[in-house]
């Protein structure tokens, strides 16, 4: 085993990761790097569940590398910076998101959209610059370089800020990039779950009129009274699609079950969007005549760079603005992934690594 890079960093480190596409979490030891001039280290005091780490975790991408630490909505307490490090220092409160790494020297980098560099390093499963693996924030320790360090404003509690940093920045990327941050514009949603609440909440604090659109009629009391949502639609009634045609200014579209896209190409207005977020498993059908004859776009967002992310982040905070979460055990861990599979939270777990991670267990 001493051939490996990981094996060699030299800070013990401890979490729990699956050893094969069984996706199984069981208690794992391993080790990070020891803090170079530009990182940051910090102590994991929560992290997030997001519903690529169990797409990951089953190599349902085929690109997981074993054994496998997920977890990217990480949030902790800073224990160690680097002696370049100027933006942060011990104590504070910072959190790491999809991304460890990119060239830095592309168009996107240069534009602080590190998120669509070629060369990016996702924070778990992929090749650091070392040749080491990167492991994620199901484990009691984190580091990075500091510019892929987020701070998490005092006012934002921790456990709530953890989700922020995957949904949270994948929902408020798009809404701000195709002009849906304007207050009045009358927005859809399709799909109420991790990424789905949130853009709601998102789009409702910038202003917009927001619609869910889904499939379970059971969502609707929830979505109005809970989340704030203006109107519900369920997207097999066609009498409640038909009234609702040529409505919206832009859909975010957040379902990752294979659907139909031509009933929400035309609850669009002309020269309106329809945003993909979700990742379907198999290809969606494009019909390009009720697109062409309102000169209407299907486009598609992925997450968002640093820069971006600490400005969710502080929009969050000024608008008291969180996630609902439901905030479990590391033991837990396999239960909630199998409840995930079934869509059975409302509407994240967030794993409470600082209490209930023990090197022993």
């Amino acid at each position: 085993m001493g051939s490996f890079p990981e094996q060699q960093h030299p800070k013990e480190a401890f979490g729990w990761a699956a050893r094969d596409s069984s996706g199984y979490l069981t208690p794992f030891k391993f080790s990070r790097r020891a803090t170079g001039e530009k990182d940051v280290a910090f102590k994991v005091l929560y992290c997030g569940i997001c519903h690529s780490d169990l797409h990951t975790l089953k190599n349902e991408w085929s690109n997981s590398i074993y054994p496998l630490v997920p977890g990217h909505e990480i949030v902790g307490e800073v224990t160690e910076v680097g002696s370049k490090v100027e933006k942060f220092k011990v104590g504070d409160r910072v959190g790491v998101g999809c991304l460890v790494g990119s060239c830095r020297s592309c168009d996107n980098c240069v534009n602080n959209l590190e998120n669509y560099c070629p060369q990016m390093i996702f924070t778990y499963a992929a090749k650091y610059y070392d040749g080491s693996i990167t492991y994620g924030g199901y484990s009691n320790t984190m580091v990075a370089d500091e510019h892929f360090i987020i701070r998490i404003p005092d006012d934002l509690p921790l456990e709530a800020a953890a989700p922020l940093l995957c949904a949270g920045i994948t929902v408020y990327s798009p809404l701000k990039y195709f002009g849906l941050d304007q207050p009045g514009l009358h927005v859809g949603v399709v799909g109420l779950g991790g990424l789905g609440h949130l853009a709601v909440k998102f789009a409702k604090a910038m202003g917009a009129k927001v619609t869910v659109i889904s499939t379970s009629p059971n969502k609707k009391k929830e979505a109005i009274e809970n989340l704030g949502a203006d109107s519900f639609l369920i997207s097999s009634d066609q009498d409640q699609m038909q009234a609702a045609m040529g409505t919206m200014a832009g859909i975010i579209d957040t379902a990752s079950a294979p659907h139909s896209l031509l009933p929400l190409i035309g609850l669009l207005k002309s020269h309106s969007k329809l945003i993909l977020i979700g990742v379907p498993d198999k290809p969606l059908e494009l019909p390009v005549f009720p697109l062409i004859v309102g000169r209407k776009a299907v486009t598609a967002s992925f997450s968002g760079g640093l820069q971006e992310t600490q400005e969710m982040i502080n929009f969050a905070a000024k608008h008291d603005l969180k996630p609902d979460i439901e905030v479990i055990p590391i033991d837990y861990v396999n239960t909630a992934m199998e409840r995930l599979a079934k869509a059975d939270v409302k509407y994240r777990f967030v794993i409470d690594i600082g209490n209930t991670l023990k090197a022993t267990s």
